[in-house]
């Protein structure tokens, strides 16, 4: 029996262990994280490395650690590490820094010794906590269990693209696909879908990989946002009245309107704007609506069935679906354990982010308590001090 089980070892389940252990709410051997991959924020990585993103969206201040300013002394106390560069007044840290300072974090911890590959395939209520099954059939038991779980698994694919996914000639991908073959062994020209982020930061390493054979096809003006919300939602300018909304349906509405979905920040906008100065056709509006396989080539149409673009390669960075993290195996246990969810599906949790008796949320499951910035580093923090404030 585990004194805590975490499911989930991505951004939130590490912060989540990282204060369990530094506030001393448990030891290495009472701590159990739970997790598919083989090691720590492995998702995370492979997500991000993928697109190779320069630098975190985030600010200095947000990162795994307790103290705000932990990864600016990790920095000054590896002055000659040439991986510590930071972007604008915000000091927005490189990925190779930041997966540094985690690195950093989950060694001084011995977060490993806690780790467990697995994926979960049913938990429920038990006498003294909670039982946890796992796809290999072993059980484990914990006195309190955190969810900390993504959705990360379900790659929202286009209407559009379903039929080519199945089409032997169609080199249609998710760029966030677990089996995604490597971008230097794809057939150019490249089309990638999407107006956000990813598909930016995705575009702009294809175009370095092979100059003037990429495009970026968006249905909509790009949204230029230096955060995907507010910078309100992060304290209590905007939490203090969010949490004060009774109706859960309400609390959903502002979580919808407050995320600046597919957004982008300036710094990436002016990037691609360079580059569209040297190469006009590196961005083209248009929605697709069909896409065929024509003469060895993916031809993509509009809705009145006028040809938008033709491709060797077609890349989706179309993020990934709004379901229920972990919905296979939560639905069952919310109906058996009689855990309360809102009309959207979603958990109604305590102040302490409590659902039901030492079972706790953070990350997409605990939004309609934490707001807007739950799936965010700063959300991670914020959920993990207030669990391990009930702990």
């Amino acid at each position: 029996m585990y004194k805590c089980v975490i499911i989930g070892g991505g951004v939130h389940g590490i912060t989540m262990a990282n204060y369990l252990i530094k506030l001393n709410k448990v030891t290495q051997d009472e701590l159990l994280i739970i997790d598919p991959h083989d090691k720590p924020l492995a998702n995370w990585q492979r997500c991000t490395n993928q697109i190779s993103m320069p630098f975190l969206r985030s600010p200095i201040v947000h990162h795994l650690d307790l103290n705000p300013l932990s990864l600016e002394a990790f920095v000054k106390s590896n002055r000659n590490n040439e991986n510590a560069s930071f972007l604008g007044r915000l000091k927005r840290p490189s990925r190779l820094l930041f997966e540094e300072h985690c690195q950093c974090l989950i060694e001084n911890i011995a977060l490993k010794k806690c780790w467990k590959q697995g994926s979960v395939k049913a938990i429920s209520q038990h006498e003294e906590g909670w039982q946890i099954e796992l796809q290999s059939n072993q059980i484990l038991y914990g006195q309190n269990v955190v969810l900390a779980i993504g959705n990360s698994e379900e790659l929202n694919w286009p209407e559009w693209a379903i039929p080519l996914k199945k089409h032997p000639e169609a080199p249609v991908h998710h760029i966030f696909d677990i089996n995604l073959p490597d971008l230097e062994t794809m057939k150019p020209p490249f089309t990638v879908i999407g107006g956000g982020t990813t598909a930016v930061h995705l575009t702009l390493k294809l175009h370095s990989l092979f100059p003037n054979q990429v495009t970026l096809v968006k249905r909509h003006s790009f949204r230029i946002h230096d955060f995907d919300s507010d910078p309100g939602w992060l304290g209590p300018k905007k939490q203090t009245a969010f949490r004060k909304t009774k109706a859960y349906q309400k609390r959903r509405e502002q979580i919808v309107n407050a995320r600046n979905k597919g957004s982008i920040p300036r710094d990436l906008h002016i990037k691609l704007l360079h580059q569209k100065r040297r190469n006009n056709n590196i961005v083209l509006d248009g929605q697709v609506h069909e896409g065929k396989v024509e003469n060895g080539m993916i031809h993509l149409y509009d809705d009145a069935k006028q040809l938008l673009q033709q491709s060797g390669t077609v890349l989706l960075a179309t993020g990934f679906q709004s379901l229920l993290p972990g919905k296979s195996w939560l639905m069952p246990a919310i109906e058996e354990n009689c855990l309360e969810c809102a009309a959207c599906g979603y958990p109604i949790v305590t102040t302490h982010l409590q659902w039901g008796p030492n079972l706790y949320v953070m990350g997409g499951l605990a939004e309609l308590e934490v707001g807007p910035i739950a799936r965010n580093i700063s959300g991670a923090r914020q959920a993990a001090e207030c669990i391990a404030q009930a702990l």
